[in-house]
């Protein structure tokens, strides 16, 4: 039901990002076509509605999020691009500091509901992600965002504002990048064009989700969106959607962690061998 529009939201928010280079109107534009989508999804829903409980868990959860986190983004994007210094290096610095330190005192705030989508869990889901009045978590609106409480679950606005954080970041990353200095974008960008990733992206996905368990990186503070974001920049490759990879390998019936078993093997085998 939902399918061809998610499709062409797809479509054109890519051509957006992309092609646009005025941060001000590629948020105006992505600001209208988040609103034109999310209508069609609101009015398709309330002609229809849903057959099953999993069918709204499913669209509060991984449907509408998708235009819901961008419309938030842009949102943002439209509001920093406005409020920034337009002149003097040092201040605009430090006011991309101050909003990222915003955003990690929203994740901060958000610990076990961040901890429970990037873990995969769904124990809960029918309380986060549907419309039930009786559930114990209610609907706490947004200011500026699309505002429907009923045509909104007590959290799929809180989980479509994670997404968009995670994006933002990238955004405030880039930003503060090219007002420190260009050696290092000149550094990144040359680095990136040397390295592609050549085994299954299953087995990227692996590797991801055992350097966040172990806690390696950013003293264990980084989480499943940051790093899989990191390894696309630094391996030149989409990873579609890590959260349903990860639930596809542990589901398999052979080993979960055949791709890192095989790199401990495969180094054991070559220390053996120059031990030799």
């Amino acid at each position: 039901m939902f399918k061809s529009t998610i499709e062409e939201f797809n479509k054109k928010v890519n051509i957006i990002i992309s092609i646009e280079d005025n941060y001000l109107k590629k948020a105006i534009d992505g600001i209208n076509l988040c609103n034109k989508t999310l209508a069609t999804l609101k009015e398709r829903v309330e002609q229809n509605d849903f057959d099953t409980v999993p069918d709204e868990i499913n669209f509060f959860k991984n449907i509408k999020p998708l235009p819901m986190s961008y419309l938030i983004y842009f949102t943002e994007l439209r509001s920093c691009e406005l409020r920034k210094p337009k002149a003097g290096t040092s201040y605009q610095i430090e006011f991309f500091e101050k909003e990222m330190r915003k955003i990690n005192k929203f994740f901060s705030r958000n610990l076990d509901f961040v901890n429970y989508m990037e873990q995969g869990y769904t124990y809960i889901d029918h309380q986060f992600f549907t419309r039930n009045p009786g559930n114990n978590f209610p609907f706490t609106p947004m200011t500026d965002y699309y505002q429907y409480p009923e045509f909104s679950s007590s959290h799929d606005m809180l989980w479509a504002k994670v997404k968009a954080m995670h994006r933002f970041i990238h955004y405030i990353r880039e930003a503060m990048q090219k007002l420190n200095a260009g050696n290092t974008i000149m550094f990144n960008e040359k680095k990136h064009k040397v390295l592609l990733w050549t085994a299954p992206k299953t087995a990227l996905t692996e590797l991801i989700y055992a350097l966040y368990s172990n806690g390696a990186l950013n003293h264990g503070a980084a989480d499943i969106n940051t790093i899989a974001a990191s390894f696309e920049d630094f391996f030149n490759i989409k990873i579609d959607n890590v959260y349903k990879t990860y639930s596809e390998i542990k589901d398999r019936k052979s080993s979960k962690t055949k791709f890192l078993e095989e790199l401990m093997l495969n180094l054991q085998q070559k220390i053996h061998k120059e031990d030799e």
